[in-house]
């Protein structure tokens, strides 16, 4: 970047933004601030239902689940109601899934601000991470109600549930910089992401426990990092009856930091070539 004495203006060149980038993140903090308030008021504010699919949505899911697999199937729940299990896997997938969703299309969603000024990319998808927490804060207000409906107390041990939120957020952000990146590339993952998202919600542990996994198939099912996270959160909500398979939730934590680092790496290769193919 380089300062034209004759006129008032900066003239931005490719690549020379580099040695400034981590700077540059901390000077384009008021855009993280205004992409995430936009995302919240575009989500909430112009849709027919607004904020009640916020709640619809996860309250289907779990009367379906409940249904299928607690009335249906006859999977146990152990010491907590099935619609409490099922709610305990809902809190963290849903917003796993939406900001997934939504970081991988941020991008593409915001080509023309892309095209036409110099900022740190990575914004964009990080910033999307604002509006799943929203969702997530409804939901566990949901969540509360459905308990106190049923009189289940929480376990003391729902303190420790930010640090699975914080495991949840790191995949999210990791998947969503490396296919953000990809959607740029190849504009047909805008079709894969949906599809990831349905099938990952029906081989994780969303509708059932964990425990109904045969144990010597537990440590390949942890593969899947969502895995670790869910049981993480029904370990701190429901505590009692729970318990966390620990060679998996390594393993799960392994994969997590793994994708991040992979996610990041792929978009800061890929971040300079975005305006010219999106």
């Amino acid at each position: 970047m380089k300062n034209n004495p004759d006129d008032d203006f900066l003239i931005i060149e490719a690549g020379k933004s580099e040695k400034h980038y981590w700077a540059d993140l901390w000077r384009y903090r008021e855009l993280f601030y205004f992409l995430s308030w936009r995302d919240i008021l575009v989500r909430y504010k112009q849709t027919v239902i607004g904020i009640a699919w916020s709640v619809i949505r996860p309250l289907l899911t779990m009367v379906v689940f409940t249904i299928v697999f607690g009335k249906l199937a006859k999977l146990p729940s152990g010491e907590a109601p099935y619609p409490v299990l099922v709610f305990t896997a809902i809190l963290p997938w849903q917003y796993f899934a939406n900001a997934l969703s939504e970081a991988s299309n941020s991008l593409i969603s915001n080509q023309n601000m892309i095209s036409k000024i110099y900022f740190p990319r990575i914004i964009m998808p990080t910033s999307t991470i604002i509006v799943s927490l929203t969702d997530f804060v409804i939901s566990f207000v949901l969540m509360s109600i459905t308990m106190a409906i049923y009189r289940f107390v929480p376990s003391w041990k729902i303190v420790f549930m930010p640090l699975f939120l914080l495991l949840a957020t790191i995949l999210s952000l990791g998947m969503g910089y490396l296919f953000s990146a990809l959607n740029v590339k190849y504009r047909d993952f805008r079709y894969v992401i949906p599809f990831i998202v349905q099938v990952g919600m029906y081989i994780s542990p969303v509708g059932f426990s964990s425990d109904v996994v045969p144990i010597r198939y537990r440590f390949w099912y942890s593969l899947n990092p969502m895995v670790g996270v869910i049981d993480g959160f029904r370990w701190s909500i429901i505590g009692k009856g729970t318990a966390i398979y620990w060679p998996g939730f390594i393993l799960s934590i392994v994969i997590t930091i793994l994708i991040i680092i992979w996610g990041f790496w792929y978009f800061r290769k890929t971040e300079k070539t975005f305006a010219d193919r999106i």
